[in-house]
């Protein structure tokens, strides 16, 4: 069994991905557009607005994540909030990813040793997406 985490944005999902794909370094995401779904003259009617990202798909790591827009006559009705955690015994790439996520985002604890990780911070990027980010060198286990 996969579980993976799908993500719903408000018309910035194209935007999103690409920052994303940056981030974490991931080459070619696939995004399919509302309208290249459509034939003309379905997709010719459609304004901007609707010309949204029907499905995403990114690789971070080894983590398969689908990401699309919530379509405009939803977007007040569905509001979701998600959180990502991400575990690594490697304390750069937290520090880097931590600080790539930040930027433009609303940090909601900076990097810190808590008593469940070595190294912990927490922030909102600026797509609303949760990052909650735990170094552990193996150590913190044997104390939790």
């Amino acid at each position: 069994m996969q579980i993976q985490p799908y993500i719903s944005f408000s018309g910035n999902c194209q935007e999103a991905v690409e920052f994303y794909a940056d981030v974490f370094g991931t080459d070619n995401p696939e995004i399919i557009l509302f309208g290249e779904r459509l034939h003309e003259p379905e997709a010719a009617a459609l304004d901007q607005a609707e010309k949204v990202v029907i499905r995403a798909d990114l690789e971070l790591e080894e983590t398969r994540v689908l990401l699309s827009d919530i379509p405009p006559k939803s977007r007040d009705i569905q509001k979701s909030k998600m959180t990502l955690v991400i575990f690594s015994d490697d304390l750069d790439e937290i520090k880097i990813l931590y600080y790539k996520l930040k930027d433009g985002g609303t940090v909601e604890m900076e990097l810190q040793e808590t008593f469940w990780s070595k190294v912990y911070g927490s922030l909102i990027d600026k797509f609303g997406v949760g990052w909650q980010l735990n170094y552990d060198d193996g150590r913190m286990s044997q104390v939790v």
